[in-house]
């Protein structure tokens, strides 16, 4: 019987917030994980829906005292909405295993534009946690006594701690709880739009007319350029309104298969939903000829004038459950932060412009240090903001768009450069190109109009997250020029076929080589490796230069890592299972084929340091006389970024081994500096 593991308060709490541990290597992980079209709606799409609070409101208000021509703004903003998601939905086809606007740049622009990408993504994805916060809390106390108000900031933080503990548990299970709140939302607002509209539809043809009257007017007033201006300063104004549509790509890693389609059935829906609320608040608007309001959003404003003439108790009850709502999916809003924020930060890891370690997922198979500096540097613009919605909307207004046009320009040189091998290559030129002008047009003008109101700050913050990745990326090449230069040891190792070759290698004198023999009594040597590299042959070679003949069996062991880069489907952590098994397998017949015992033993695992706690036991049942080794590469100047940047594992490992009872040995390889 195997012996109880004691009680660990630590583990026990952390099973009961976040969950118990997924196993990577059952299909039904996968199902379980990824998001059908209508909940990827909810987790993805709400981030684009919630702008509706804010967007159309923006555009109207800029309007001023022209407000009939806000008829032209909503159809623009909608035609808007319908363009850039059609232009997205033929990325999707293009990036079928996960097309955001890092991606996209990097593959059809060049490294260092989807970098710039990637960098505008990460401080998008942080405003959009931060602002969706900040909003849903200003709704909520707007119903609570002034007494309350003090705490608004306490109940941010409450609130965006509750969101990071959901998005730890999993994907799924985040959205899930969130279904009820985004479709009552979604009901009471579309019942309100074709209320509103339904009873007023007879005054169309002189709502028309009105607006014809209206652009005569202020023609004879401010002439046709004062119009245009006034017309583009207001449709700029609602930039707002397009945030969120590029989720859907930078999310189709967590759809469900077929993803293209279910990525291109969700982007349907939002783009409708989206388009549809926008133009339809809009007309609302202006059927009501509603005026802001001090205190009271646009909105609110609405709903109130919509139920003017129900029973006071039926109006409240759906005034209060809409304008609640409204607040609620604010906050469902930031899923998309916390969905799409980590996988850029993991792509853009993977390609080493930050750390690697924001690669690793956690044993609920979800980016966890990506979801954990999300939600840290919202909870840090939450306070030093202290929660303010208006300074923080002008932070957002301009990296959003910054991504879209990199998108878009890296599309319309595609279809281009492709036009004899795609289809249809000018109905997708014209769309991208089309999306391309309409969003430059936006991010030129929401940066003039916003500079001076803190969109500078906005842009020193990713000028310095920029600066950051470079530096970063600067250190990962110079390193990897250095270890670069010991894997010159794996071709030699490759060519070599006989005892004679490896002695050569060794700088032995040459032996006979023997049959290896196995068994299980003979001390073992087990090494743990990463792959057939210069640093796991560099241990081996020092484990038989220190102990010579001493150890006759020889175990590679290799932990196969679930991160961000293999985690797309069961194909991929098969193709990872296949990969890790072959190069242990060259280790294997090179150790045979000069006269030792070996054996391969394999894992897959989030986490080095749990799969080696947990072979490492049951090696040691069949070999007793195991000894454990790990290589360490030794820098020429050991510093704070390469302890950051390598975050040496194997003493984690070794410390781990040591509470089970398991000898293990250290073995330094020194990375030697180019001359």
């Amino acid at each position: 019987m195997a012996p109880k593991r004691p009680f660990n308060p630590i583990q026990w709490l952390k099973v009961r917030i976040v969950g118990r541990s997924l196993d990577p290597s059952d299909s039904r992980v996968f199902h379980n994980l990824s998001l059908i079209a209508f909940f990827a709606w909810v987790g993805l799409g709400a981030d684009g829906l919630s702008s509706s609070a804010y967007g159309p409101e923006e555009a109207f208000r800029a309007l001023g005292d022209h407000s009939r021509l806000g008829l032209l703004v909503a159809l623009g903003s909608a035609l808007t909405v319908l363009v850039i998601s059609a232009s997205y939905s033929h990325l999707i086809e293009l990036f079928p295993a996960g097309g955001g606007g890092y991606l996209v740049a990097s593959k059809l622009l060049g490294p260092r534009w989807g970098m710039v990408s990637g960098c505008a993504l990460l401080v998008d994805y942080v405003l959009t946690i931060t602002i969706s916060v900040a909003s849903g809390a200003d709704a909520i106390f707007s119903f609570v006594p002034e007494s309350w108000l003090p705490y608004k900031l306490v109940f941010n933080l409450g609130a965006l701690l509750l969101l990071i503990v959901m998005n730890l548990r999993g994907v799924k299970e985040s959205v899930l709880i969130l279904v009820p709140i985004f479709m009552i939302f979604v009901i009471t607002h579309t019942f309100a739009v074709i209320y509103g509209i339904s009873g007023h539809l007879w005054e169309f043809p002189s709502l028309v007319r009105d607006t014809g009257h209206d652009f005569h007017t202020t023609y004879q007033n401010i002439g046709l350029i004062g119009i245009f201006a006034l017309l583009l300063r207001s449709y700029s104004m609602g930039a707002g309104t397009y945030t969120g549509i590029e989720a859907v790509s930078n999310g189709l890693p967590i759809l469900r298969e077929p993803r293209v389609q279910t990525g291109k059935r969700t982007m349907v829906y939002m783009a409708a939903s989206l388009a549809f609320m926008v133009l339809g608040l809009m007309v609302c608007y202006v059927f009501y000829r509603l005026q802001p309001v001090p205190g009271k959003t646009l909105n609110a404003v609405l709903f109130t004038t919509l139920t003017s003439s129900w029973s006071p108790s039926v109006g409240n009850v759906f005034v209060w459950v809409s304008l609640f709502t409204e607040a609620a999916i604010l906050f469902v809003a930031a899923q998309a932060g916390f969905l799409g924020g980590p996988r850029v930060l993991a792509n853009m890891a993977i390609d080493r412009w930050f750390p690697t370690r924001f690669t690793l997922l956690s044993d609920r198979l979800v980016t966890q240090n990506g979801v954990l500096i999300m939600g840290c540097a919202a909870a840090l613009l939450l306070v030093l903001t202290g929660a303010s919605v208006q300074f923080l909307v002008v932070l957002y207004s301009i990296t959003v768009f910054i991504t879209f046009v990199l998108s878009q320009a890296g599309l319309v040189r595609y279809w281009w450069e492709n036009k004899s091998r795609v289809e249809h290559w000018k109905r997708r030129f014209l769309t991208a190109s089309t999306a391309l002008l309409l969003c430059a047009f936006i991010l030129v003008m929401v940066t003039v109009i916003k500079f001076f109101q803190g969109g500078w700050i906005t842009l020193i913050i990713l000028l310095l997250l920029i600066g950051l990745a470079m530096l970063v990326r600067r250190h990962y090449d110079t390193i990897g020029k250095v270890l670069k230069r010991m894997d010159n040891l794996v071709q030699a190792a490759r060519m070599s076929s006989n005892g004679n070759s490896f002695d050569r290698i060794m700088g032995h004198e040459e032996t006979e080589v023997k049959e290896p023999v196995y068994d299980p009594k003979a001390r073992t040597a087990v090494l743990f490796v990463s792959g057939f590299d210069g640093l796991g042959l560099h241990t081996l070679f020092s484990i038989i230069r220190l102990f010579g003949g001493t150890y006759k069996n020889f175990i590679f062991v290799e932990i196969g890592l679930i991160d961000a880069g293999n985690f797309k489907g069961e194909d991929e952590i098969e193709n990872l299972k296949k990969h890790v098994n072959s190069e242990l397998e060259e280790y294997v017949q090179f150790i045979r084929r000069h006269g030792y015992y070996g054996e391969a033993v394999s894992a897959l695992s989030h986490d080095v340091v749990e799969g080696s706690a947990e072979l490492a036991p049951q090696i040691m049942t069949r070999f007793p006389q195991a000894v454990f080794f790990m290589g360490q590469l030794v820098f020429p100047e050991e510093s704070f970024v390469s302890r950051l940047f390598y975050n040496n594992a194997v003493f984690a490992v070794q410390r781990r081994l040591y509470h089970l009872g398991i000898p293990f040995l250290i073995l330094p390889i020194r990375v030697k500096a180019r001359n």
